[in-house]
C-alpha cells in the first residue's frame, strides 16, 4: 500500500496545497499497489479532504488518525455516504482516548483494520519512547486483541530510524509474533525489511507443512509430531503460517 499524507506530514499553512498535490497525483499514478491517502481527523480537517477528494480520481482505500471512539468512525462513514466513498477506511489508534475503546471502534462496520500509532500516543501518554518499546507495549497488544476480535486487519506502527535496518527487523519480528498481519513504512527502504520479517523461514514453514499433512492423513483429532502435542491452535497457527508463506 502507497498511503499519500495529508495529516501530518503537511504544514499547517500548506493542506490546501497537500490536497491539490494528492488529488492531481491519483488521476496519473501507475501502480500495481493499492493507493490509499490518509485524511485529517474528524473535526480536524477530515470533512475538508472527502469534499476535495471527492471531486478527484479515488483512492483504494483511506486512513482516518487520531481515531479516539467509534463516534469518529461512524462520522467518517457518514461522510462516505455523503460524499460517494466506498473503500475500505483503516483506523490508527494512537491516543489513550484510542486505545482504551479499541475494540469498539474495531466492530464498528466501515472499520477495514486497525493501526496502531506507537509515536503520538507516546506524546499524548506523555511517555519517553525506548528501544524496546517497553512504555506502549500494553497498548500494542490491545490493538491487536481488538483488531482480531472484530476480525479485521492489524497494523503496527512505524519505525522512525530510517537506516536502523537492524531496529526495524527486530521490531518487525516482534510485531509479527505477537499477531499483527503488517506494518507501517516511512521510506521505501523499509518495505522489503518488513516482508521479509513476516515471512516465515524454511524451518518455520517445513513444521506447519508437516502438521497439516500430517492432519490430512490422521484426521483433525489431537495428534502427535515429533513428541509435541498437536491440536486447533497448532493446527490454525500453520494454517496462518503457509498462508504467510504464499502471500
Amino acid at each position: 500500500m502507497i498511503v499519500f499524507d495529508l495529516e501530518d506530514g503537511v504544514a499547517p499553512d500548506r493542506k490546501q496545497q497537500a490536497r491539490e498535490t494528492v488529488a492531481d497525483v491519483l488521476e496519473t499514478v501507475d501502480t500495481a499497489s493499492e493507493v490509499c491517502v490518509r485524511v485529517n481527523p474528524v473535526g480536524a480537517g477530515a470533512a475538508t479532504d472527502f469534499a476535495f477528494l471527492a471531486e478527484a480520481a479515488r483512492p483504494d482505500s483511506l486512513m482516518l488518525p487520531k481515531v479516539s471512539s467509534p463516534v469518529d468512525m461512524k462520522t467518517a462513514g457518514q461522510l462516505c455516504v455523503e460524499y460517494g466513498f466506498d473503500c475500505p477506511i483503516v483506523a490508527i489508534v494512537e491516543t489513550a482516548a484510542g486505545v482504551l475503546s479499541a475494540g469498539d471502534i474495531a466492530a464498528v462496520d466501515i472499520t477495514d483494520g486497525l493501526i496502531f500509532g506507537a509515536e503520538d500516543l507516546a506524546a499524548d501518554l506523555g511517555a519517553t519512547r525506548t528501544p524496546d518499546g517497553s512504555e506502549v507495549a500494553y497498548a500494542r497488544q490491545q490493538v491487536v486483541l481488538a483488531a482480531r476480535a472484530s476480525a479485521v486487519d492489524a497494523i503496527d506502527t512505524h519505525h522512525p530510524a530510517i537506516e536502523d535496518e537492524t531496529g526495524l527487523r527486530a521490531e518487525t519480528e516482534r510485531a509479527r509474533r505477537l499477531g499483527y498481519d503488517g506494518k507501517m513504512a516511512m521510506h521505501p527502504r523499509q518495505v522489503e525489511i518488513i516482508n521479509e520479517a513476516f515471512r516465515p523461514d524454511s524451518e518455520e514453514l517445513a513444521w506447519a507443512k508437516r502438521i497439516l499433512d500430517t492432519v490430512d492423513t490422521r484426521g483433525q483429532g489431537v495428534t502427535s509430531i515429533d513428541g509435541e502435542m498437536i491440536d486447533a491452535p497448532q493446527i490454525a497457527q500453520a494454517k496462518r503460517i503457509v498462508d504467510l508463506a504464499d502471500e
